[in-house]
C-alpha cells in the first residue's frame, strides 16, 4: 500500500524470521493545521529527539497539545500554560508502564513524533512492524472474521508484512527508536520484486491510509488478527530468494490482473493474472463480496462536473476547459477483461484514459472513486445522457483477492496455498 532524524541508541541487529521487536516502522497518522492534540493512558513525557531530558511531562488523561510557529514547536497544557518553542522534531512516549498515546480518534503505541512543516503539525506513530500490524491486518481483511477465515488473516498478514518491509530501509527506519541507528535526515501499491520501494528523504515509511495500507492503532486490534500474526510471525513472500512486494485489493470480480494493466510499471513474474474461479462450478471465491458485481450511473450533471473536475488531475494538458461530455466508452480491454483505455469525448475533444485513470475520473458525486477498472458502458443514464457503468471487483485487482482468500480459507485452504495462488511462484519464509 514513500529525514531529519538523529541517531538512536544502537541496538543488535534483528534478524527478520525470528521475533522482529527492534523493527520499527515510521507511520504518518496525519497533519494538524496549528496545533496536534494528545493524550495519554499512562504517564508520559515529550523530548526532543536526540536528547534526554523531557520537554514536558504529565500523567494520564489531560488533552495536551503541540503548536507550531514556523519551524518551532511548543507543548501547550490545556489550561494554556505553554513550554518554550524548540527547534526540531518532539517525541511523545510513555513512560514506565506500557500504554497507548492518543491523536485524533486513534490510540497508538509506539511513539508519536511531531514535524513542523508549512502545512502544520505532521504526526508519525513509531512502532515494531509486528505491532503495526495489529492496528493493520483487522482493517485490511474486515474485523468481523471468523477462526473459519483464520487462513484468510494470516494470508493478509504475510502480504501487509512484506509489503511494509518492502517500504522500509534494510534494518529498519533509520533513527528510529529500536532500530540499528544512523542518522537520516509514507490499496496496497505495486513495484519491483528486487528493490525496495523507499520513499524520497520524509520522516515516515508508509501512510495510514489506503495510499499505502490503512492503519488504525491500538483501538483496531482483534484477538483474531493478533493471533494470526503471531502465527505468521517474520513470515514474508519471497520470490528467487527475495522479499517481494506484495499488493492486494478487496475484490478481483473473477480474475486478477497483471500490473501493467492497471499501472503504468512493468510486469513481475509473480503477479500474474489469476482466476478465481471455484473448479467444477460457475462461481468464483469472491462471490460473496458486496462488491462483487455493480452498476455505478452519473447523471449528465454529475458526469459533466466529475470530468471538469477530475481530468486535469491525471492528465494536466488538458487543462479547465474541457467542454461537455458527448460519450463515454471503453476503447480497449485488458487480457483480463479491464478497461485499458477508456476514451471521453467532449464538445472540445476526445480525451482518452489509461488504465486506472478512469477510476480517478468518473468518481461519484462525492468523491468516490469508481470501484475498479473491471467495467463496461451499459448506455446513458437517462434521456439527457449522462453515464451508466456495470462492473465488477474492488480495487486495482492486483495480487490478492481478499474476499477471495476468505471464500478459499472457507473452503479449507492454509495460508501458505492462498498466496501461491494470487502470487505465483513465491514461496513464504523468513525476510531477506
Amino acid at each position: 500500500p514513500e529525514t531529519d532524524e538523529p541517531p538512536a541508541r544502537p541496538l543488535p541487529p534483528v534478524t527478520l524470521g525470528q521475533p522482529a521487536t527492534g523493527t520499527v516502522v515510521r507511520v504518518l497518522l496525519g497533519t494538524a493545521r496549528g496545533a496536534a492534540t494528545f493524550r495519554a493512558d499512562v504517564p508520559w513525557e515529550v523530548v526532543r529527539r536526540g536528547e534526554a531530558t523531557p520537554v514536558a511531562a504529565g500523567s494520564s488523561g489531560r488533552d495536551w497539545r503541540i503548536e507550531r510557529d514556523g519551524v518551532m514547536l511548543r507543548v501547550v497544557r490545556s489550561d494554556g500554560a505553554a513550554t518554550a518553542y524548540q527547534r526540531g522534531v518532539l517525541e511523545l512516549r510513555a513512560t514506565g508502564a506500557q500504554g497507548t498515546l492518543g491523536y485524533g480518534d486513534g490510540r497508538y503505541r509506539g511513539t508519536l513524533a511531531y514535524h513542523a512543516t508549512d502545512s502544520g503539525v505532521m504526526v508519525v506513530n513509531a512502532l515494531p512492524v509486528e505491532e503495526y500490524l495489529q492496528g493493520v491486518v483487522p482493517r485490511e481483511i474486515g474485523r468481523e472474521r471468523t477462526i473459519g477465515e483464520m487462513a484468510a488473516i494470516e494470508a493478509q498478514a504475510v502480504a501487509a508484512r512484506s509489503y511494509v518491509l518492502m517500504r522500509m530501509p534494510p534494518g529498519g527506519a533509520p533513527g528510529a527508536p529500536g532500530a540499528p541507528g544512523a542518522p537520516g535526515a509514507g490499496g496496497a501499491g505495486g513495484a519491483g520484486a528486487a528493490t525496495r520501494i523507499q520513499p524520497p528523504a520524509a520522516p515516515f515509511d508508509v501512510r495510514a491510509t489506503t495510499a499505502d495500507q490503512v492503519y488504525g492503532g491500538a483501538g483496531a486490534e482483534t484477538p483474531l488478527a493478533n493471533q494470526a500474526i503471531t502465527n505468521t510471525r517474520g513470515l514474508v513472500l519471497r520470490y528467487g530468494g527475495r522479499t517481494v512486494n506484495a499488493p492486494y485489493h478487496s475484490t478481483c470480480g473473477g480474475s486478477t490482473a497483471e500490473a501493467p494493466e492497471v499501472w503504468r510499471t512493468r510486469g513481475e513474474p509473480y503477479l500474474q493474472r489469476v482466476s478465481d474461479r471455484i473448479p467444477g462450478t460457475a462461481r468464483d471465491y469472491c462471490d460473496p463480496s458486496p462488491r462483487y458485481r455493480w452498476t455505478k450511473v452519473l447523471d449528465a450533471a454529475a458526469l459533466n462536473a466529475a470530468v471538469a473536475r477530475h481530468l486535469r488531475e491525471v492528465q494536466p494538458a488538458a487543462g479547465t476547459r474541457v467542454g461537455t461530455v458527448r460519450a463515454v466508452r471503453v476503447a480497449s480491454t485488458t487480457p483480463s477483461g479491464r478497461a485499458a483505455v477508456t476514451t471521453i469525448e467532449t464538445t472540445t475533444g476526445t480525451f482518452a484514459l489509461q488504465g486506472n485513470e478512469a477510476r480517478y475520473v468518473l468518481r461519484q458525486p462525492g468523491g468516490e472513486i469508481l470501484n475498479s477498472t473491471y467495467f463496461s458502458v451499459a448506455g446513458p443514464a437517462d434521456a439527457r445522457g449522462g453515464v451508466r457503468l456495470e462492473g465488477r471487483g474492488y480495487g486495482h485487482g492486483i495480487g490478492m483477492c481478499q474476499w477471495g482468500a476468505i471464500g478459499r480459507a472457507r473452503a479449507g485452504q492454509g495460508f501458505r496455498t492462498i498466496l501461491q495462488a494470487y502470487y505465483p511462484g513465491t514461496t513464504v519464509g523468513p525476510a531477506s
